[in-house]
Parts: structure tokens; C-alpha cells; sequence
């Protein structure tokens, strides 16, 4: 089955998986049951098996999946086996903070460049990077090479900003911005809004 025939809900499910079994590997664990991963991910053992039936089979029945092969499985679905060049798009504190942080690293993701609009900000370092001016985002990402951005810049210039990225060439865009933008569907696109996720878990407190 093809990348563009699975439903988008069933990729979601697939990074948590693998961290949950890479989890798993270090606690001493060398096989896994449907059940075992299900309990730990918070679905179903159907829904396991379902998900991962869609790709092959890992597995045989009564003997659980091999915790090492169906990690080294999931890392090539998700296109793991390379590095992944990304952008950052706004150098304030969230953006540099994402710049900072040293857990893409060990995932195949390298932030290589990091973009701003305010003065102020434009020569400063984060880390190894400077942050270049966007007048200069569309020529550095196409020499780079970089397919994915993270966008965390105000909502009023998101839009705008997003089109800028496509243009130059970005497939798929992580937002932070508090808005959903509107870009072509060839575009991958993941909106992470942290009030709308505290304003969920606010109504369980009530």
C-alpha cells in the first residue's frame, strides 16, 4: 500500500509507537504482543494490528512482533534512515528554544537554518546558527535543500510567510502560529496550538 492511500490518522499513530518501543528495547523487552504495545500507546490490540497490517506483516500470530526489526521497519516507513534538513521560521523564544533543542538530533532532524524579521534579532546566534534575515529564506532554503519548516511567527503573517516557504520549495510545515493556513494539498501541513491543548485539559479540571 502506497504512502498516499493511508489515512493520515493512522501515520499519526506510528511515531508513538516507535517511541514506545524504543522505550520498550531499553527496559530489556525483545518481542512485543499487540496487547503489550497497546496498553503502553493507549488504543487498541485491533487497532495494532489493523495499523501495522497495512504495511506488512511483522509479526506472527501467538509469537508477538521482534522489537528491533519492527523498530527498524517503522523507522523506514517514516522515512528515518536520513537526516532532515529544516528551517526555522520566527527567532523569538519559542523559536529559538525549538532551535536549541537537542532531541532532533538523535531523530534524524537537523535544524540547519533560522529566519526573522525584527532587526534587533537578525546577527544574533542560536547555538551554531545566525539568524538570517527572510529576504534571504527563499534562496538559502532552496540552496540547502530543506523540505520541512517549523513556523512560529505571529498568526497576522503566518499565511503570508507559509506562501513564502512554498514557493521556496518547503513540502510540509509544523505551525505554531495560532492560526490554520491555506496552502495548496500537496503541502503537509501540522497545526500545534498550546492554548487550544491546555484549553482541552482545562475542561477536565472544571
Amino acid at each position: 500500500m502506497t504512502a498516499e492511500i493511508i489515512p493520515d490518522i493512522v501515520v499519526s499513530r506510528l511515531p508513538s509507537y516507535l517511541q514506545t518501543l524504543n522505550q520498550m528495547a531499553k527496559e530489556g523487552f525483545y518481542t512485543v504482543s499487540s496487547k503489550m504495545l497497546a496498553d503502553r500507546v493507549g488504543v487498541t490490540a485491533a487497532q495494532i494490528r489493523k495499523d501495522l497490517s497495512l504495511f506488512g506483516g511483522f509479526g506472527k500470530q501467538g509469537t508477538g512482533y521482534p522489537i528491533y526489526h519492527l523498530i527498524e521497519e517503522l523507522q523506514k516507513i517514516l522515512n528515518m534512515d536520513r537526516v532532515w534538513k529544516v528551517a526555522v521560521v520566527g527567532a523569538g523564544d519559542l523559536g529559538r528554544a525549538l532551535a536549541h533543542y537537542q532531541g532532533f538530533g538523535l531523530r534524524g532532524i537537523e535544524i540547519v537554518l533560522i529566519f526573522d524579521i525584527d532587526p534587533k534579532i537578525i546577527g544574533t546566534q542560536v547555538g551554531a546558527l545566525t539568524v538570517l534575515p527572510v529576504d534571504q529564506m527563499a534562496s538559502e532554503i532552496k540552496k540547502m535543500g530543506v523540505k520541512i519548516a517549523i513556523l512560529t511567527v505571529p498568526g497576522d503573517v503566518a499565511q503570508p510567510t507559509a506562501e513564502r516557504l512554498v514557493e521556496a520549495g518547503v513540502e510540509a510545515i509544523l505551525n505554531y502560529a495560532p492560526v490554520t493556513l491555506i496552502l495548496p494539498e500537496s503541502i503537509h501541513v501540522q497545526h500545534i496550538d498550546p492554548v487550544l491543548h491546555i484549553q482541552r485539559l482545562m475542561y477536565y479540571l472544571g
